[in-house]
């Protein structure tokens, strides 16, 4: 569902994103780790087309980015808030729902909001919304189109751990649907849910795997432990 080949990016001399490939299967969910300036957001930004890599080629659906039409089939949650301050939440969740809904879009609108623990606020002006309420917000507006596939960049950053552990088994009842999960994280408890990972460094791609392989080959019991391994080797 998500292929990408021999990507590279630049930014003037700086080479934030090196030689990556990458391939992302349907209805798994797939992690990205990486410490803070590993390149993990400008990754995501070329997924999904914000970006035109320097070098390589991405494909989502066999279809190379980036591709306009493929704008419905993929739901996006970026790190920054993308919301409109002067409406309401509820507002906001039928404006974007209405560039891909005709049916059913009320009945997504109440699901999202239901789902983000957002309903008893839904028609609150969003200026007034806490940075954990906006994020809440986000990711409401990246699932309302039932997407194929979602692209999340660290979704459940400031959130709290029920309502990350809530989130988190909504993302695996949608991967036994058959959507993918496309997310990066820092937090490890989130990586070890995860069905296979890869880890960015420096821009560098520097393991792949499940968790569970990882743990068996390194003889360790967490992905901490997995991530301060690779964490210490040299690329």
């Amino acid at each position: 569902m998500i292929e990408l080949s021999r990507v590279t990016h630049t930014f003037g001399k700086k080479t934030v994103i090196e030689d990556v490939d990458l391939s992302v299967r349907k209805g798994e969910v797939f992690g990205l780790l990486g410490p803070s300036g590993s390149g993990k957001t400008t990754l995501v930004r070329i997924m999904t087309g914000m970006i035109e890599p320097s070098e390589g080629t991405v494909w989502l659906r066999e279809q190379q980015m980036p591709k306009r039409v493929l704008m419905k089939r993929f739901g996006y949650m970026a790190q920054e808030h993308a919301l409109y301050q002067e409406l309401t939440a509820k507002e906001n969740l039928d404006f974007f729902a209405s560039f891909y809904l005709r049916k059913k879009k009320k009945e997504r609108i109440d699901y999202c909001l239901q789902l983000t623990k957002l309903t008893e606020d839904k028609d609150r002006i969003v200026s007034t919304f806490s940075g954990g309420m906006k994020r809440r917000l986000s990711l409401a507006i990246a699932l309302v189109h039932d997407p194929e596939i979602l692209i999340l960049d660290e979704p459940t950053v400031g959130l709290d751990p029920v309502l990350r552990h809530e989130i988190w088994e909504e993302f695996h009842r949608l991967k036994n649907e058959g959507t993918t999960i496309f997310v990066t994280t820092h937090v490890m408890d989130e990586a070890e849910k995860c069905d296979r990972l890869a880890m960015l460094r420096d821009g560098r791609m520097i393991a792949s795997g499940s968790p569970s392989e990882w743990k068996e080959e390194l003889h360790v019991e967490s992905i901490e432990d997995v991530f301060l391994h690779y964490g210490r080797r040299k690329v």
